[in-house]
């Protein structure tokens, strides 16, 4: 059990806000040196597993610095003043519409983006903006939308990639269970993967009702313009 050390130690830097990058390192050293390996094995280790998924982590370095210049050059502002021209949208509605698409394109393998390249520069500002059309937003809204589309980004993602075959998802689920000695078919789990894809959006749409109303009583409160930027 101490070698589970590692997970103690990333619950803790997460909910104590810690450096992301610090906490999951920290806890690849720390559970490596508790199997058995010594510092420079864990730091080869780690450098040849970083060169050898080059091909994963150099799209996401290099989109960093593009959507940086689309934002600095009103990215964010020019979606937030289109979705506000659109009367019947609301924030709760464009996470929905958001987590819908995201769950059918990962079900098919086609990946539309990420956190980095559409929840921020995109999914939030046109959030924000179909909130705002009834009034400014609250500190606690903002932080509240946010939370939301990361979540939409999540959730629509990962609960949807297990139906298709060709989704390497779907062949790493089986994979593990082969490890743990238990034989199940694709076709087992494309099976349950697909009613529990359907019910995590069906719990979307729930909470991002819940979500629209939450924003409308904040701005019915009096004391919701002390929070307002």
């Amino acid at each position: 059990m101490i070698k589970l050390l590692g997970l103690l130690i990333v619950a803790v830097g997460f909910a104590f806000r810690v450096n992301t990058l610090l906490v999951v390192v920290a806890a690849a050293i720390v559970s490596g040196l508790l199997a058995g390996f010594s510092f420079h094995e864990i730091v080869t280790l780690m450098g040849r597993l970083f060169v050898d998924n080059r091909v994963l982590t150099l799209p996401v370095i290099l989109m960093v610095p593009v959507v940086g210049v689309l934002e600095r050059h009103g990215l964010q502002e020019w979606v937030s003043a289109r979705i506000r021209r659109a009367q019947a949208a609301t924030a709760g509605r464009v996470l929905g519409g958001y987590q819908l698409l995201r769950a059918a394109t990962s079900m098919v393998g086609l990946n539309i983006g990420n956190h980095a390249s559409m929840v921020r520069p995109l999914v939030v500002p046109m959030a924000e903006g179909a909130a705002s059309q009834s009034g400014p937003l609250t500190d606690s809204d903002r932080a509240e939308i946010r939370a939301h589309a990361a979540a939409a980004e999540n959730a629509g993602n990962f609960f949807a990639d297990d139906i298709v075959v060709a989704i390497g998802a779907l062949l790493l689920v089986r994979a593990f269970f082969e490890t743990a000695g238990i034989e199940v078919s694709l076709g087992d789990i494309q099976t349950w993967s697909l009613p529990t894809a359907l019910w995590v959006v069906a719990v979307g749409a729930w909470r991002y009702r819940r979500l629209d109303r939450r924003i409308v009583s904040r701005r019915a409160s009096p004391a919701a313009a002390e929070d307002t930027p």
